[in-house]
């Protein structure tokens, strides 16, 4: 059964706004955006518009959708930024939107292996790492963009 929610909540929503700060694409039923981490360039968020929290609130077919983005984020950030990981990760603890985050990772992030929820030690390789991947990221938006929409 789908739960959704509407009036004074939705309006409340964080995620409801329209466009999202780091919004690179929106369709009736989903967005993605660049979560714009400083620390985590190309970090990227798929949101499902709808207020639902986990995956069996959508039906079979909204399923199969929202993870046919999800690997496709998954599969152009690995075309064009090159990490040697990535996470993907479903958490929403916070909001009334189901979304997934498509993290890149490198040997020398700042948090590697752990977790980028991980307070990490910045070094001279990690801040060359994130200067290489933000110089990168407006091929990334592109290719991501032309990718979602063909």
């Amino acid at each position: 059964m789908m739960m959704t929610e509407s009036g004074p909540t939705k309006r409340l929503c964080p995620l409801c706004v329209n466009p999202l700060p780091g919004e690179l694409l929106r369709t009736e039923q989903w967005i993605v955006i660049d979560a714009q981490d400083a620390a985590f360039p190309g970090f990227t968020r798929i949101i499902w518009l709808t207020h639902v929290a986990e995956m069996t609130d959508l039906t079979v077919d909204q399923r199969r959708k929202l993870m046919d983005v999800v690997f496709a984020v998954e599969e152009v950030m690995r075309q064009t930024l090159m990490p040697h990981k990535i996470n993907l990760a479903s958490l929403g603890n916070q909001v009334p939107h189901l979304h997934w985050h498509v993290i890149p990772r490198w040997r020398d992030d700042v948090a590697f292996p752990a977790s980028v929820w991980t307070p990490g030690q910045e070094t001279r390789e990690s801040e060359q790492r994130r200067i290489d991947v933000q110089s990168a990221l407006t091929d990334y938006h592109q290719a991501l963009i032309q990718r979602l929409t063909n």
